[in-house]
């Protein structure tokens, strides 16, 4: 479970490079920001329930995060 968090740090990581190359610099930096939290977490060597707990947690964090941002941030026909 520790290589999935690895694993989950590289493609984080790829997508804070391309964030980064398309000059999305908040977006760049949130993603290392998640890129750094899976390679700590990956190199804890914690038990197969407290990696399953991360996870759920990381993923309630994200779709609370993701559920106000769509609902009272993103302003719908005003985009580029």
């Amino acid at each position: 479970m520790d290589r999935t968090f690895r694993m989950l740090a590289f493609w984080t990581g790829i997508f804070s490079v391309m964030f980064f190359v398309g000059d999305m610099q908040s977006m760049a930096f949130l993603f290392l920001a998640q890129t750094v939290f899976f390679l700590g977490v990956g190199f804890l060597n914690l038990s197969e329930r407290m990696y399953m707990y991360l996870f759920g947690a990381y993923c309630t964090i994200f779709f609370v995060g993701f559920t106000y941002y769509s609902n009272f941030i993103l302003v719908p026909g005003f985009g580029h």
